[in-house]
């Protein structure tokens, strides 16, 4: 899972946003790293509906352009947990490792 899909679907986990509110979560949950361009959130908004880890949940006109809001479906939590899962693991491999090096190493 790209770094920009984890960030999108964490988003959405405390419920529906529309595009531009997503740009502004992930932007958050990543501390700024995230800076989601319109036409990449919306293709990659496109691949998750279409993988089925999102879907519409709603749909306005506003100033004549449709706003649609998003929510993360049970399988994209799912995905998303299980990459948090692979992600923890990979990152017990060197925080673990550094504080055995540092018990054994002379002082």
């Amino acid at each position: 899972m790209r770094e920009t899909t984890y960030f999108i679907l964490a988003a959405l986990q405390d419920g529906p946003l529309h595009g531009y509110a997503i740009i502004q979560r992930a932007s958050a949950l990543s501390s700024g790293r995230i800076q989601l361009a319109t036409g990449t959130l919306y293709t990659a908004l496109e691949r998750l509906a279409t993988a089925g880890h999102i879907r519409v949940v709603d749909e306005q006109i506003v100033n004549g352009r449709a706003r649609r809001s998003y929510e993360l479906t049970p399988e994209g939590g799912a995905a998303l947990q299980e990459h948090a899962e692979q992600l923890a693991a990979a990152a017990r491999v060197v925080t673990e490792r550094r504080v055995t090096r540092a018990a054994v190493s002379p002082a």
